[in-house]
């Protein structure tokens, strides 16, 4: 049985570029850190550090802000999306927009991964870029962030791979 998993919603995106719904800072905060990676449990315990309400991921719901799915319902919609998926390697992304949603998904990944609640600032800035530009901009900040938290090497190893979706 695979957990179901929370990422924001075209809707969701907006509200953290536009604050136009005046949401509480617990729950902008819950908001900004549903990345498609976590899921309801983690995100509870993200709430209870935060001391948002208990019913926030309720409300983002109820608010078409935030959605859920079970990673093996998105693992097939991929499949279906992408005909080399059983080859185990992505496909060469050739669109800048391919090329955002690749380095977006990299870099939220490691932030959940590697920086933690720490890393609260640095999603903020990757959830305002909205153009690759902007995103390259932004790594030599997050491979710093990265260095601090784990290793100069490894922050050199992970700018490589960001730099490998952008060639």
């Amino acid at each position: 049985m695979h957990a179901t998993v929370f990422f924001k919603t075209d809707a969701g995106k907006q509200e953290i570029l536009e604050r136009s719904r005046k949401l509480t800072s617990g729950a902008r905060s819950i908001l900004l850190m549903t990345d498609g990676q976590r899921n309801e449990t983690e995100l509870t315990e993200l709430i209870a550090a935060l001391h948002a309400p208990p019913d926030t991921l309720q409300q983002l719901l109820g608010l078409g802000l935030i959605a859920a799915v079970r990673p093996d319902e998105l693992a097939a919609e991929a499949s279906r999306k992408r005909p080399d998926a059983d080859a185990g390697t992505l496909p060469s992304p050739q669109a800048a927009g391919e090329k955002y949603l690749l380095l977006y998904a990299l870099m939220t990944e490691s932030i959940r991964a590697h920086l933690g609640l720490k890393g609260y600032f640095m999603q903020l800035k990757v959830e305002r870029c909205t153009d690759l530009d902007a995103l390259q901009e932004l790594l030599p900040e997050m491979a710093n962030a990265l260095s601090r938290a784990k290793d100069h090497a490894f922050a050199t190893r992970w700018l490589k791979s960001a730099q490998t979706i952008i060639d």
